[in-house]
């Protein structure tokens, strides 16, 4: 059985259908689910039959009318947390940009408080511009800070920042997802994604101090790439899942 805090991204099985989805979950024994929107469907079909909680969801904003269907799907599944990206900035300033961004969604907060479903920013490379302008961890707090949203921290994305202890104490409070996998040095591609503990990443230690801050929600596996691919995206999860199942087990999660 997976550790009762760790989720396995669907985005790991990218393109498998709903019940190839099923036997992988069964497989890795996992209870948490980190679904793509997309999917809200058909898995509320199988909550019906199983004992699966949806710890999140994923959702790239357009729009306010959109998210507010993300949301209503998203309560149905009593799912936790939808996280987002923010849509590019264009040739916006990052200060017009988050502005836009805060009126944009403004209208969805309080949808997202009524229905129990938190809404949160993730942080994500500037590889993905056309998608997202909150590049780094203290930028995605920021935002979140200026819209009454919460954070999804992406491990991958953030590690290297200089002041990612800093910016992780600071991001906490309003963190709802944190999001694992490993950096191999040389790789210079995305997404580029290692099983953790084969890579750089300081996993544990950023870990260790999430949990010394009160931090009591999930973490989810999220495993692309070629590594992922060479080795088999079942094995690679599993594996995964030993690895920071133990590390949580450590740890006193």
């Amino acid at each position: 059985m997976t550790h009762q805090r760790l989720s396995v991204h669907n985005v790991t099985f990218y393109g498998d259908s709903i019940a190839e989805l099923e036997e992988h979950w069964a497989d890795l024994g996992v209870k948490r689910l980190s679904v793509l929107d997309s999917q809200l469907a058909d898995v509320s079909k199988l909550l019906q039959h199983n004992e699966y909680t949806v710890e999140a969801v994923y959702h790239p904003f357009a729009d306010a009318a959109a998210l507010d269907r993300v949301i209503d799907a998203a309560a149905a599944t009593s799912a936790a947390t939808v996280y987002m990206l923010t849509g590019g900035r264009d040739s916006l300033t990052w200060e017009q940009a988050a502005q836009r961004f805060c009126e944009r969604v403004a209208p969805c907060v309080e949808h997202a408080r009524q229905a129990g479903v938190a809404l949160a920013i993730e942080n994500a490379s500037p590889l993905y511009a056309d998608l997202h302008f909150a590049h780094t961890l203290r930028d995605a707090v920021t935002l979140a800070e200026m819209s009454g949203l919460d954070v999804c921290i992406d491990i991958f994305h953030c590690w290297a920042e200089g002041d990612i202890e800093e910016a992780l104490q600071r991001a906490l409070p309003r963190t709802r997802l944190i999001q694992l996998s490993d950096y191999v040095l040389g790789d210079r591609s995305l997404p580029g994604r290692a099983v953790p503990g084969d890579g750089t990443i300081p996993i544990e230690s950023l870990v260790r101090q999430a949990l010394a801050g009160g931090y009591a929600h999930g973490f989810d596996l999220e495993l692309i790439g070629p590594r992922i691919d060479a080795e088999g995206r079942l094995e690679s999860a599993r594996r995964a899942c030993a690895v920071v199942g133990a590390m949580l087990d450590r740890l006193g999660a």
